[in-house]
């Protein structure tokens, strides 16, 4: 956790990237580049307001992450329901995914009314918790009390991805608490890094 999260959860990097680095970052966006943000990362990225970046403004802050609703920090695996209608590069060909979070502040809240009507009219949302039959649900599949059970979001290119479970935790079968029972040949995590090399290596 950058800092130790003393004053919030990517409190004190987003302010020394903002005035240290803002060129450089608004820079690289603009060069259509990758960026993608994991727990602390996501953080980072809301506090900057490079998230959810409505009309192309990556410099303010529309939603947050905050504490859990269960007032301690969470340490478990999550499903996740992935939307089929965003234009997320990560998540490309991918429905589901069950990933390993573990955070203390995940739990997502916007501004206002208007910013999750946004949220949802464009498609940004494009992780949500849900329980193992698929539906959204409360605690403890929503580990944090997120508004609309929200893991995760992207910005209006699909290039900028912020997501609060871990990905990279999930990458080799022997991640899995399971995988001896259920012969997983293969992290789940995996396939979000293997659509950014292909968006690389077809785009850049």
């Amino acid at each position: 956790f950058s800092f130790g999260d003393d004053i919030g959860a990517g409190k004190v990097l987003a302010t020394k990237i903002k005035y240290n680095l803002a060129a450089e970052f608004s820079e690289f966006i603009k060069k259509g580049k990758l960026i993608i943000g994991i727990c602390n990362g996501f953080q980072v990225l809301v506090k900057l307001g490079i998230l959810p970046g409505f009309n192309g403004n990556y410099d303010r802050q529309e939603v947050t992450l905050t504490f859990n609703d269960s007032g301690r920090f969470e340490d478990r695996w999550v499903c996740l329901k992935i939307n089929q209608k965003s234009k997320c590069i990560w998540t490309r060909g991918i429905e589901r995914l069950y990933l390993p979070a573990r955070h203390g502040e995940g739990k997502f809240v916007s501004r206002e009314e208007k910013i999750r009507e946004r949220l949802i009219s464009q498609n940004r949302i494009v992780a949500q918790y849900m329980d193992d039959k698929g539906n959204l649900a409360g605690y403890p599949w929503n580990p944090n009390g997120s508004e609309l059970n929200i893991a995760g979001i992207c910005d209006e290119t699909g290039r900028i991805f912020g997501l609060m479970p871990h990905p990279e935790a999930f990458l080799f079968p022997q991640n899995h608490p399971r995988w001896t029972r259920e012969k997983i040949q293969e992290g789940e995590g995996l396939k979000i890094f293997k659509n950014a090399i292909n968006f690389v290596k077809n785009k850049l």
